[in-house]
C-alpha cells in the first residue's frame, strides 16, 4: 500500500524570525506523532510577508531546515519564505527528504499582486518523488487559483500537491471551494495548509481525489494529520471518482484545441480590463 503519513503545522506566528518556535513546533509534532513521514509549514511563516526579510540566496534558512529534517528523519517542506537572488525577491519553497538533502527549490509563479509587490514570478513546475509512495506536486498559496497550475502538475504525474499557503483576507472560504475543485478535476489529492492567528485566518483543508474533504481545520492551531493513500488517487483516475467522471483520461483523448493557448492568440478580450493595478478609493 502507498501511503504517506503528512503532519501539516496550521501556525499561530508573528512576523518576525519564527526559525526557533518552528522548529519547537516541529518537534512536538514527531514526539506526538512518531509515525509521520512528511511535515508541511504555512507560507511565509518562517519570516512573515516582509521583503525585508528577503535571505540571500544561497541561504542559511535551508541548513536549519535540512537539519530538522536528518534528525526526524521526514521529509520536510518547511512552507515559503523570500530570497533575494540575482536583484530579484522571489517566495521559495524548498522540499527536503529524510535525510537533509534538497530535492526541490520551488518559486512561486504567481505573486499576489498587485499587493505581494516587488517579489518577481519564478519560471519552474515543481515535483517530486517519495520513493515507494508516488509524486507529490508543489505550488504556493496564489498559485493555486490558476487551474493550469495544477493541471500541469497532474500532466506532470503528481498524484498529490503541497500548497503552503498565507490568506489573511476574506476570500478564504473561495479558496476552499477552489482546492476542492483543484482536487477533483485533476483527481489527486490536495493538502493546503494556512497561516493561523496574526498571520492567517486558518482554516487549512485536506481533500481527496474524488473531491472529497478529509478535513478542514478551524482558526487557531492545529496540528492536522492525515494518511493519504496513493492507490486511492490511481484508482479514482483509472474508474472515475465513485465510478463517474474520468476527468484526466477526457481530458487525454478530446480533440479540442482552446484557442487561448494557441501561439499568437495576444490577450484577447483580456486586453480590455486595464492595468494590474491596486484599486483605488471611490473607483
Amino acid at each position: 500500500m502507498a501511503h504517506l503519513a503528512i503532519g501539516g503545522l496550521q501556525l499561530e506566528l508573528p512576523a518576525g524570525d519564527n526559525l526557533e518556535r518552528i522548529g519547537q513546533e516541529i518537534d512536538l509534532a514527531m514526539a506526538r506523532f512518531p509515525w509521520l513521514q512528511m511535515v508541511v509549514l504555512p507560507e511565509l511563516c518562517s519570516f512573515g510577508p516582509g521583503i525585508d526579510c528577503a535571505v540571500d540566496a544561497p541561504d542559511h534558512v535551508e541548513g536549519f531546515y535540512a537539519d530538522l529534517a536528518r534528525r526526524h528523519g521526514v521529509w520536510l517542506v518547511p512552507g515559503s519564505y523570500f530570497v533575494r537572488d540575482g536583484g530579484s525577491v522571489y517566495n521559495a519553497a524548498p522540499v527536503f527528504d529524510p535525510s537533509g538533502a534538497v530535492v526541490a527549490r520551488y518559486r512561486k509563479r504567481y505573486p499576489f499582486l498587485p499587493y505581494e509587490r516587488g517579489v518577481a514570478g519564478g519560471d519552474d513546475f515543481t515535483v517530486f518523488d517519495v520513493p515507494g509512495v508516488g509524486r507529490l506536486g508543489l505550488m504556493i498559496c496564489y498559485d493555486m487559483w490558476y487551474p493550469e497550475m495544477a493541471r500541469q502538475l497532474a500532466w506532470m504525474g503528481a498524484e498529490a500537491i503541497i500548497v503552503p499557503t498565507l490568506t489573511n483576507t476574506i476570500d478564504r472560504d473561495l479558496e476552499l471551494a477552489i482546492a476542492r475543485t483543484n482536487a477533483a478535476v485533476n483527481q489527486c489529492w490536495f493538502v493546503n495548509i494556512n497561516n493561523a492567528g496574526r498571520l492567517g485566518y486558518g482554516q487549512s483543508i485536506v481533500v481527496g481525489p474524488d473531491g472529497t474533504v478529509i478535513h478542514n481545520a478551524g482558526v487557531g492551531r492545529e496540528v492536522i494529520t492525515v494518511e493519504l493513500d496513493f492507490e486511492h488517487a490511481r484508482r479514482v483516475r483509472r474508474r472515475g471518482m465513485h465510478g463517474l467522471g474520468q476527468t484526466l483520461k477526457s481530458f487525454r483523448e478530446a480533440a479540442v484545441n482552446y484557442p487561448v493557448y494557441q501561439e499568437g492568440a495576444g490577450p484577447g478580450a483580456l486586453a480590455d480590463l486595464g492595468p494590474l493595478e491596486l484599486p483605488q478609493r471611490g473607483k
